[in-house]
C-alpha cells in the first residue's frame, strides 16, 4: 500500500502502488467538490486553488448561501441580453442609455466592454451613446474584425444619425489597431461624421478599464480628430 499525495492536499491508498486512470483524472476524493471547482475555475483570473478554497468558503455557509448564488448566476444568465443597437447589456429591449432621450444621440463612444460603458458613466462626463465592440483586433488570440460589433457600427453611421464618433479604445496596439481599422472603415463611408479619439492623458499601454475617472473624463472632454494623429 503507497500513499499518493494529490495537489489537493488529500493522502490516498491504491492497491497496486500506482493510481488508476480513474483516479487520476480526480483530484479530490469528492466528485462533487472536484465538479464544482472545475466550473468555478473556468472563470477568468480563477485557477485551481482559489477556485478550491471559494468552494471549500461555500460549502461551510449555510446552504441558503449556495442557493441565493445560484439562482442569482442563473437570473442573470437567463434575464439579460445584449442591447441591438449599441451591444450594451440590457435586461429589456434596447438598453436604458440608448432609450434616455436626454442623451445625445448624434455622438457615439466605441468601446470595447461592457464594462468601459460602466467606467465612462462614473466619470458622470459623457452624455452621449456607445457602441459595445466586444473585444479588439487580436491575430494572435484569433479575433479579426468579423468577431467585433464593427459592421453595424457602420450601419449606424450610414443612417445619417451620428454627427461624431469617439474611438475610445485602451491605449495598447490592440486598441490602437482597432481604432485604425474603424477609422479606414467610417472613411470609405464618405460620411461627413468627424471621427476623434480621446487626448492622451490615458497612458500608452493603459487598459481603460483600469484608468481613474479624474483621467479618463479630462481624456474624454479634451478629445482629439483622429485623423490628426495618422501618418499617411
Amino acid at each position: 500500500m503507497h500513499p499518493h499525495i494529490n495537489p489537493g492536499g488529500i493522502a490516498r491508498r491504491f492497491p497496486s502502488g500506482q493510481p488508476t486512470d480513474l483516479m487520476m483524472q480526480q483530484e479530490f476524493e469528492s466528485s462533487l467538490l472536484e465538479s464544482a471547482v472545475t466550473e468555478i475555475s473556468r472563470l477568468p483570473g480563477i485557477g485551481r486553488k482559489t477556485a478550491l478554497r471559494l468552494a471549500l468558503h461555500l460549502l461551510r455557509q449555510d446552504a441558503s448561501a449556495a442557493v441565493s448564488l445560484g439562482e442569482a448566476i442563473i437570473n442573470m444568465r437567463r434575464g439579460i441580453r445584449y442591447c441591438p443597437v449599441c451591444h450594451n447589456i440590457s435586461e429589456e429591449g434596447i438598453c436604458p442609455i440608448c432609450s434616455d432621450r436626454r442623451r445625445d444621440s448624434a455622438t457615439v463612444c466605441v468601446v470595447e466592454s461592457v464594462r468601459d460603458v460602466m467606467v465612462f458613466e462614473n466619470t458622470r462626463q459623457y452624455n452621449g451613446l456607445y457602441h459595445v465592440l466586444g473585444g479588439v483586433i487580436s491575430p494572435i488570440d484569433g479575433i479579426g474584425p468579423d468577431q467585433l460589433q464593427v459592421d453595424s457600427l457602420v450601419q449606424r453611421v450610414r443612417s445619417g444619425k451620428v454627427a461624431e464618433v469617439i474611438l475610445a479604445l485602451s491605449a495598447t496596439m490592440e486598441g490602437d489597431t482597432t481604432e485604425y481599422y474603424i477609422y479606414k472603415r467610417l472613411q470609405a463611408e464618405q460620411s461627413p461624421v468627424k471621427i476623434t479619439q480621446l487626448a492622451r492623458g490615458v497612458a500608452v499601454g493603459n487598459e481603460i478599464e483600469y484608468t481613474d475617472e479624474v483621467t479618463l473624463g479630462r481624456s474624454l472632454m479634451n478629445r482629439t480628430l483622429f485623423s490628426d494623429t495618422v501618418r499617411f
